[in-house]
């Protein structure tokens, strides 16, 4: 087929007209004017014949080359690239896309906050897909979390009672099930709920699922306005892909909220209480895991005041690190609570808390220390009793320090465990501290690779002579902390039971810091 041309004279009328461009430009004839009869942008290029020059007539794209000739007539040939230019257009459409996807993708994830996602997911659809879009997430008892948002406008949240079926398509895609063409839903049908305030009449409804991680993550609505053109079907597959990144997202800020909740909840049966004053007796504890990003570990302590006003202490060091450790760690404590009525016989609860590890499915072992302390006079009496862990060590009023004489063996490994119990009194302001080898294996120091030892931390204790429990544990785990500096270390717990100063003023109670005289 050949091309259209058309010859123009110098001062822009029309020469002559082949039949191909007769056919393209109907109006376009001999000795009219070209601006008057053809379209603006071949107007435009013949009075500037070295520009490049293109256009649209209907829906077919041309290039105008000319040619000039001796007379400084130009004739234009037209060469159809609406191909050309349709291919170039869905490039740059994918591009932008793409773009659209990776900046979207960025923003969902940078948050695994489930409603933040959501406010992302509906600001980022009105903005490039619809006039307006909201998020639902799934609901129980027909209430719905759910995020409105219109174009240029910040996201709102609401809790709303509906019926998803209202809306052709939504019920499925809050289960799961692939959505409905947008062609399927009326417009006219749409709920107030539906629209955000003032939008007007609504001219198209796009429902799509939003799919989460073995489970629907909720359901994408895009919105027109009724002056804007339907959705196409390429714009409704784009909106279920971007969909899809959606869901993925909010699924896995739905998980790690979960995950997060389970763990706080298990955190505060496995984290070591706060200690303080019992029957007249101090009691001060601290722990340091061995990762400064962990909370919990193998390393722990707790105090179960008696009714007798004997309180039983327990300091251990489950063998390994970090949350598996931790998880024995609970199973022992809390075999150890049920064992208290039998806190009078501490050989006897050893062999029961032995059984119940030997016979468990577990390879781990734990050492510990079980430390009795009852108010005596103005002092305290201790009852001590190690099983395979390292002595407790005795800081007198003079600033000696002595070990207490206690051993046996490791608990969870012989089916048969010895022990031997020491007792030893408290003179008013002396210490019994409990300690696990994090301690004293700590290595630092100015070489890098000392081991802290007991040495040291005999001197040390010997410098806290008189202080009370927290002073003492707080000086210990300081120093401890400072030798090791920034090198990886093992866990490390200390608990310090102390005799108070001063008399017990029982006419105020005597159960809180401060009830003793000077």
């Amino acid at each position: 087929m050949p091309c259209p041309a058309v010859q123009v004279e110098p001062g822009g009328v029309v020469r002559a007209v082949n039949q191909s461009a007769q056919r393209l430009f109907p109006a376009v004839r001999t000795g009219a004017e070209l601006g008057e009869c053809a379209p603006s942008w071949l107007a435009e290029a013949n009075r500037d014949p070295g520009a490049h020059a293109g256009g649209w007539v209907d829906e077919r794209s041309f290039e105008a080359h000319a040619v000039r000739h001796d007379d400084d007539s130009t004739t234009w040939w037209l060469v159809e690239d609406t191909g050309t230019q349709r291919a170039r257009e869905a490039l740059r459409l994918e591009r932008a896309r793409a773009e659209f996807l990776t900046e979207a993708c960025t923003a969902l994830l940078g948050s695994l906050n489930l409603e933040r996602c959501m406010e992302v997911a509906a600001e980022r659809a009105a903005a490039h897909l619809a006039d307006a879009a909201l998020v639902i997430a799934p609901g129980t008892r027909r209430r719905y979390p759910v995020v409105r948002c219109s174009r240029g406008e910040r996201p709102v949240h609401a809790q709303l009672e509906i019926d998803p079926d209202e809306i052709p398509g939504l019920g499925e895609a809050l289960q799961g099930f692939p959505p409905v063409p947008s062609r399927w839903i009326d417009p006219a049908t749409a709920p107030d709920w539906l629209l955000p305030e003032g939008f007007g009449e609504v001219g198209g409804i796009v429902v799509t699922p939003l799919p989460g991680h073995g489970m629907p993550a909720g359901a994408l609505i895009l919105l027109r306005r009724v002056r804007q053109p339907a959705f196409s079907d390429d714009e409704e597959i784009f909106a279920r892909l971007f969909a899809s990144r959606s869901g993925a997202a909010m699924s896995a800020a739905r998980v790690f909220a979960q995950q997060a909740s389970i763990t706080e909840t298990l955190m505060r049966d496995l984290l070591p209480p706060v200690l303080h004053q019992v029957a007249g007796v101090e009691f001060a504890g601290a722990y340091r895991p061995s990762q400064d990003s962990e909370h919990v570990g193998g390393d722990f302590y707790d105090v179960h005041p008696g009714v007798d006003g004997e309180s039983l202490a327990v300091l251990g060091d489950v063998c390994g690190k970090g949350l598996e450790a931790a998880v024995l760690t609970g199973k022992i404590r809390n075999t150890l609570q049920a064992l208290l009525p039998m806190a009078d016989d501490h050989k006897r609860m050893l062999e029961l808390l032995n059984g119940s590890l030997v016979n468990s499915h577990d390879t781990r072992f734990v050492t510990l220390v079980l430390a009795s302390a009852a108010r005596h006079g103005g002092g305290v009496r201790l009852r001590l009793t190690s099983a395979g862990h390292l002595p407790p060590l005795i800081v007198r009023a003079n600033g000696h320090v002595e070990e207490a004489e206690t051993a046996g063996t490791l608990v969870g490994v012989l089916p048969q465990i010895q022990a031997s119990t020491a007792e030893v009194t408290l003179a008013p302001g002396e210490t019994c501290l409990l300690y696990t080898d994090g301690i004293t294996e700590a290595r630092g120091g100015p070489l890098g690779d000392g081991m802290y030892g007991e040495e040291r931390l005999r001197r040390a204790l010997a410098e806290c002579c008189g202080m009370p429990a927290e002073a003492v544990v707080e000086r210990v785990q300081m120093l401890a902390s400072q030798w090791v500096g920034r090198n990886s270390h093992d866990d490390m717990a200390v608990l310090a039971i102390t005799a108070p100063r001063g008399q017990h003023l029982t006419a105020v109670g005597g159960h809180g810091r401060g009830r003793y005289t000077a």
